[in-house]
């Protein structure tokens, strides 16, 4: 039941005359402090209609509503209506919801199963998985499952960057440098050495990127050397790539990478040209935008494509495929620019669907406060963090809880769940430092912490051998068991604020702050003790279980029973 709207219905009796019912459903707060009620009204609005003072129109107030018996009374103060729900009947309604829908409690149904395609991770092949591709491959998939919470049906897009200059320089790195049988051996290390190197000669012979540029033409023009070189680029990486999604437990439904769209873009350089879009400036192909932006290039002036010109593509070609509604692009900051000007040609070209077009930035993971870079070598590679954070989960357990059966799989669990909250606590847009001890605390705002909470709920539910019954639990009225409900309570409406944000970060804070109110309960209510309450505490707790796993699940991670 949501009691912001039903405090909303007895409200609008009231005043109708002077708000309509979304404006005052708005209008409803949640206090600072439990001893403000659990709902507030503020009436400073209403002061002018009614020509009366806030505090005034709240005493009025009070005395007229009829509250229905969820609400337990309402007082007027400062200015505010402050409503008190009645602990009883609320208790047992949310816990007997949530033991009822289990996993399927906060579903929302507002998608109607319409499509949202996203398009994120999309690291370059031939390049190594490193702590900066982790961003958009957590968010993206965080994105994909709360969509599915809230009704849609997403297709999960990974976008690779198999094409473009970089790969025309990877070639003449490989031909000049490269050795065939140590590429062989470790291809994604070595590559990235011919890489690196590359960009370090080139600073000295400025010709290397005019050889670069030479073979992508030829790799655009479908050069037989180039083509090989660059498949089994292709290949090699995708094959480490494969390693890391399944250690993260993230798929996707495809993997049309830049390279796809390689014979679908000179179509759009048609389309364009008729449509009086294209223009030339400087040998190059450009689309003017506005005054306040630059162009967006079509087309170099040696005749190859840009990231636009295959976004482009992409774009049409994915609403032709899928019929979305909404397309998310989770992308860094940094892309901002390219984003706004891939919008504003779609709509120049006269599609409405670009409406749905939506770009998700995200700030940078950072190593000791600087951007990691690829070119530089300066980059912490995600596999071998996993690897240690899983590592390190291990001697935790071993340590801690030497008898645990699966100790190897709850320390999986445990390792990459630790990195990938690290990265989903924090607001999307604010940038990261890497720090590896502060993933894997097992105190704090941690993935550890939550995990643990959940852990122990399951060991008491085993202990108390809680049985699901249908009784009612009008007994639960204790204020630390309150701070939970509560918190029960508010889990769909963080779900469809999270969704409407695309902020995965909601849900992360949302866990903790549930698990907060849950470890301060066990620490004062001995839940096992009290025979007559034991089920009814218990129930609460099994309440707890589930809403704890599902809202590690949205994030993306696992929820293990024992720890």
């Amino acid at each position: 039941m949501d009691y912001k709207m039903a405090l909303a219905d007895v409200l609008y009796d009231q005043l109708k005359d002077h708000l309509k019912k979304s404006k005052l459903l708005n209008m409803i707060e949640i206090p600072k402090f439990a001893n403000m009620g659990d709902l507030a009204f503020p009436c400073f609005e209403l002061a002018n209609i009614y020509r009366k003072s806030p505090q005034n129109i709240a005493l009025e107030l009070v005395q007229n509503v009829e509250l229905s018996n969820c609400f337990q009374n309402a007082v007027a103060a400062s200015g505010y209506i402050n409503v008190f729900l009645n602990k009883s009947e609320v208790s047992s309604r949310i816990i007997q919801e949530v033991i009822s829908r289990k996993e399927k409690y906060g579903d929302i149904n507002i998608g109607n199963q319409n499509v949202i395609t996203i398009d994120f991770s999309s690291p370059n092949i031939a390049k190594p998985f490193s702590m900066g591709h982790l961003r958009s491959t957590v968010i993206g998939n965080a994105l994909a499952l709360l969509s599915e919470k809230c009704g849609y049906k997403p297709i999960r897009i990974n976008h690779l960057g198999d094409w473009g200059t970089q790969f025309g320089k990877l070639i003449v790195a490989y031909k000049k440098w490269g050795e065939e049988q140590k590429v062989r051996q470790n291809p994604i290390k070595e590559l990235l050495k011919l890489y690196i190197q590359f960009h370090e000669e080139a600073e000295q012979d400025t010709d290397l990127n005019d050889q670069g540029r030479l073979w992508f033409k030829r790799l655009e023009e479908g050069n037989e050397e180039a083509l090989e070189l660059w498949k089994w680029f292709r290949d090699e990486s995708l094959k480490e790539f494969s390693k890391i999604y399944t250690l993260l437990g993230v798929n996707f439904d495809s993997t049309h990478g830049e390279a796809f769209y390689n014979d679908k873009m000179e179509q759009i350089v048609h389309l364009l040209d008729d449509m009086q879009l294209l223009k030339e400036s400087e040998g190059a192909k450009i689309v003017e935008i506005n005054n306040d932006s630059p162009p967006c290039l079509i087309k170099k002036k040696d005749g190859t494509t840009l990231y636009a010109t295959r976004d482009l593509a992409a774009a049409i070609y994915r609403q032709n495929h899928y019929g979305f509604v909404k397309s998310l692009y989770v992308v860094g900051n940094e892309q901002t620019l390219h984003f706004k000007q891939l919008f504003e040609v779609l709509m120049r070209m006269g599609y409405t669907w670009h409406e749905g077009l939506m770009h998700i930035p995200f700030g940078m993971m950072l190593k000791d406060g600087k951007k990691m870079s690829t070119r530089k070598g300066k980059v912490v590679l995600l596999e071998q963090v996993l690897i240690d954070a899983i590592n390190i989960a291990k001697k935790n357990i071993i340590m801690k809880n030497p008898e645990l059966e699966y100790k190897d799989t709850v320390a999986r669990q445990v390792g990459v769940g630790a990195v990938i909250f690290h990265d989903l606590k924090n607001d999307r847009l604010n940038n990261i430092e890497f720090s590896i001890e502060d993933m894997l605390r097992f105190e704090g705002e941690t993935g550890p912490y939550v995990q643990y909470t959940h852990a122990r709920a399951s060991s008491i539910l085993k202990k108390g051998k809680y049985e699901e019954s249908n009784e009612k639990f009008a007994d639960i009225t204790d204020d630390e068991a309150w701070s939970i409900i509560k918190n029960l309570m508010a889990f769909p409406v963080v779900i469809k604020r999270a969704f409407n944000e695309y902020d995965p970060s909601q849900i992360a804070k949302y866990v903790l702050e549930l698990s907060k109110a849950f470890n301060k309960y066990y620490g004062s209510v001995r839940i096992l003790d009290d025979h007559e309450r034991k089920q009814a505490r218990l129930s609460l707790v099994f309440a707890v279980q589930i809403v704890l796993k599902e809202g590690l699940r949205l994030l993306g991670i696992e929820a293990p029973k024992e720890m």
